[in-house]
């Protein structure tokens, strides 16, 4: 009975070896089998985002130029006016008489001189009194120019066709002089700063003049981009010492008027780089914060080999020629092998790789 119960444990001791042994070398088949592919050389187009402030070619701040009451407004907010338009009239009552006055003193001045001057003719009056006649007559035309100006000052028109910002003071307010009323904006064409680092900016200035770069894509608010296109026109003199940057201004043009004077976006600038090497990202891996890969050769041999990043894209990486188009990398299984392993892989076509990257602009 205890040889039989031996017996018994003996073979079930077996038969779990075998299976432990079968389903180890099945594990081992199915993994021993690895993904490779070669990098993929495309001339490719990648986009710098910067935070960008968008002002309209021309934002002014409108002010009472005299003192008075706010008799009338003849625009509404954010209502387009045309150059020259009438938008505020100050009380012009005590204006206007001084300009009544001041005329008819330039009046009397002016028929006292030409009397004079007729007595000067047939030498009745000396030189000197003609000459003070016609001073004064000067300086009454001069004191008629000034009342007619300040008069002038209180009707306040458009210097621009322009869009009407929020009014500040309301009809029947008593103004001080050089109190502010509202802003004008002139939105045909708006002006979009963005700073650029200082490495990213010699990048930009070592390949191109500043006619020849290329022109940016404006993302709006609502992460759509806008329609045109803008042409960067000037770069600042001087960098900010505090952020190292550099600031761009980018001219777009705004017929439909959809951009306003404060609002935000971000600029893409485009990036171009002739025959890039491309490879995936899971492709990689890190030792110490350099990035390596898997090289497979023919003979299935895994040797890793150190590269350098030089953009990376949503699941890709721009890398330097520190590999050959026909190389073959490891894909999928990166931490089931070892330097100088010999593996079996399947090969699979850039294509099919090509298919699953997102984020990828091509010329």
């Amino acid at each position: 009975m205890n040889n039989h119960r031996l017996t018994l444990i003996v073979g079930l001791f077996a038969l779990l070896f075998q299976t432990a042994c079968n389903s180890h070398h099945q594990s081992k088949e199915e993994e021993s089998t690895f993904l490779v592919t070669s990098p993929i050389v495309k001339d490719t187009v990648i986009y710098k985002e910067y935070v960008s402030q968008i002002h309209s070619i021309q934002h002014i701040e409108l002010r009472a130029l005299e003192k008075g009451y706010l008799q009338n407004i003849y625009v509404d907010e954010g209502q387009f006016v045309k150059k020259g338009q009438l938008m505020f009239r100050i009380m012009p009552t005590i204006y206007k008489a001084e300009a009544q006055r001041a005329k008819a003193e330039a009046n009397f001045a002016e028929i006292e001189y030409l009397n004079t001057k007729s007595l000067a003719d047939n030498n009745v009056v000396s030189p000197n009194e003609l000459a003070l006649a016609q001073a004064k007559f000067e300086k009454a035309k001069a004191e008629l120019n000034l009342a007619e100006t300040h008069l002038g000052f209180t009707e306040i028109r458009a210097p621009f066709d322009g869009i009407m910002g929020r009014f500040l003071v309301r009809q029947g307010s008593l103004l001080d002089e050089g109190e502010l009323l509202t802003t004008l904006s002139d939105n045909n064409q708006m002006w979009v700063y963005f700073n650029v680092p200082e490495a990213e900016y010699l990048n930009y200035v070592s390949s191109n003049t500043l006619e020849k770069l290329p022109n940016v894509i404006l993302q709006m608010a609502n992460n759509k981009e806008f329609e045109e296109k803008g042409k960067i026109e000037t770069i600042e003199a001087d960098f900010n010492n505090e952020t190292g940057n550099i600031a761009f201004r980018a001219t777009f043009p705004n017929s439909k008027k959809i951009l306003r004077h404060g609002e935000t976006g971000n600029i893409k600038m485009p990036v171009i780089y002739e025959d890039a090497l491309i490879i995936p990202q899971k492709a990689t891996f890190e030792i110490l914060d350099k990035k390596f890969v898997f090289v497979v050769d023919k003979d299935g041999l895994v040797n890793s080999k150190q590269i350098t990043v030089l953009t990376e894209l949503p699941h890709l990486y721009i890398i330097a020629p520190d590999l050959g188009e026909d190389d073959k990398i490891l894909i999928e299984g990166l931490r089931k092998v070892e330097n100088k392993q010999r593996i079996k892989f399947d090969f699979v076509h850039q294509e099919k790789v090509l298919a699953e990257l997102n984020g990828l602009h091509a010329e």
